[in-house]
């Protein structure tokens, strides 16, 4: 959220600047525990901890990733306590439709008016690449900046390398008045060693705000941080609050997943994009699920893609059990006339025992067989690694006792084969023989009637080797 960039930058800029840099008020958060006069936090409390809402004109604004709320008329301007107050209730958990998208409103800023003049508004942004980081500034800023990327000042810095003042001057702030250019250089030099140490990704202040009192002042912020890093940097960050996209609900489910995900060595991911659709996935890598999710949009199915995530890393079978029952719990909360699908699919895994993960799917599937048959769930399973014979062969033996007509398949058919097919828009494979391993999938090639004859020479005639194992004494 905004209110947590600027609590960070409130908290921080001071340091990295060595004192020269202040930020002292990063507003108040309100959240919908207010309609509850009985709740955690209440208008009073509010006023009981920030005073000073009382002596100063406000600005209040949605604080829920939400973009371009000033042109969406998303921003109250130079209101009073209660004028604010007001503006937030009206507002609060009320559908809003933003450009294409409609949500609930749920979390405002509250935060001090700055009064400035238009020329003092610039622009600046902050962004991470694979080998440098890329600033970009503005002498203009506010709302109709326009296209910052076509006509910004751009800096790339290496990844590691230290920045400096001087060089800012010259590759950033040509443009701006020369009596602000050192101060201005120094914030910005001490904002980017904010924003590296605590593991920015992105940084965005529009518009950055320089007064003539040579005080610099983030007026509206956009941020992203690498949640990756929290072992570096959990105690620099604090508590953070990981909102969802403006328009999609939080899921508690995707908590618990999220809180399984932090206390065990395996990877453990859930998100939930459509908790009515039809097309569920459980999915074993971050690639497959990757693969998974653009073939179910290949073919037509995007708007019917229920969730996004990955289960991998030799997960423990109680872990893929709480993984499973979590989906297939999701998977109940509404029926469909038509039905719904669980494709549970992966790679060839190369160290996560296919049988130990399977044997806590199987358990999963024992918990709600009744409830699956009830809402008509196709299960269509492709997957393959140590053990995955004895792994599939379980769950068709599984699948045979609860009466759930699971169809399961092995290295043998392509990774996304049962997409197509589960969606009915191939007729099934037949299943594999589970008696045995099997080999990779056979597929003839395609031919190509534009391609170029090879130039390749025929391969030599086959010749016998002998092999000969080197010896200290050879």
């Amino acid at each position: 959220r905004e209110h947590t960039g600027k609590s960070l930058l409130a908290r921080w800029l001071g340091e990295y600047s060595k004192g020269k840099h202040s930020y002292a008020n990063p507003g108040v958060l309100v959240s919908p525990e207010v309609l509850n006069k009985t709740g955690g936090q209440t208008w009073d409390t509010i006023l009981d901890e920030n005073p000073w809402l009382k002596t100063t004109k406000l600005v209040a604004k949605p604080d829920q990733l939400i973009k371009r709320r000033g042109k969406a008329g998303l921003i109250a301007v130079n209101k009073t306590f209660e004028e604010a107050k007001d503006w937030v209730m009206e507002r609060m958990c009320k559908e809003q439709k933003i450009e294409t998208v409609t949500g609930q409103l749920t979390h405002f800023l509250i935060e001090p008016l700055i009064p400035h003049k238009q020329e003092e508004e610039f622009y600046i942004c902050m962004l991470s690449h694979r080998y440098y980081d890329e600033l970009l500034f503005y002498h203009e800023g506010g709302v109709d900046v326009g296209d910052v990327d076509s006509k910004a000042e751009k800096m790339h810095l290496p990844t590691g390398e230290a920045m400096t003042e001087a060089a800012v001057i010259t590759k950033l702030l040509s443009k701006v008045p020369a009596g602000k250019q050192a101060n201005l250089a120094s914030f910005i030099v001490s904002l980017f060693a904010f924003y590296r140490d605590l593991h920015f990704a992105y940084l965005e202040i529009n518009p950055l705000v320089m007064l003539e009192d040579n005080t610099v002042v983030p007026l509206d912020m956009a941020a992203k941080i690498d949640e990756t890093a929290n072992f570096l940097c959990a105690q620099k960050w604090g508590p953070v609050d990981w909102p969802p996209p403006f328009g999609r609900d939080a899921f508690p489910e995707e908590a618990l997943i999220r809180d399984m995900d932090g206390k065990t060595g395996a990877s453990l991911k859930l998100t939930i994009l459509n908790d009515r659709g039809r097309v569920w996935t459980m999915v074993a890598g971050g690639g497959a699920s990757v693969v998974y999710a653009d073939t179910v949009a290949d073919y037509g199915w995007g708007h019917e893609l229920a969730n996004y995530g990955e289960y991998s890393g030799a997960p423990s079978t109680e872990e893929t059990f709480m993984y499973a029952k979590t989906l297939l719990s999701l998977m109940m909360k509404s029926k469909h006339p038509d039905g719904k699908f669980l494709i549970i699919g992966g790679g060839i895994a190369n160290f996560t025992d296919v049988a130990a993960t399977f044997t806590g799917l199987i358990k999963a599937l024992e918990f709600y067989a009744a409830d699956i048959k009830e809402h008509k769930i196709g299960i269509w399973i492709r997957r393959a690694g140590p053990n995955y014979v004895e792994g599939l062969r379980k769950v068709k033996v599984a699948s045979d006792k609860l009466g759930l007509n699971i169809k399961v398949y092995g290295p043998e058919t392509h990774i996304t084969a049962v997409v197509p097919m589960a969606l009915g828009l191939i007729a099934p494979l037949p299943e594999p023989d589970l008696s045995e391993a099997c080999g990779p999938p056979v597929r003839k090639m395609v031919p190509n009637p534009g391609s170029k004859p090879s130039t390749q020479k025929p391969l030599p005639p086959a010749t016998k080797h002998t092999i000969v194992t080197a010896t200290p004494e050879t």
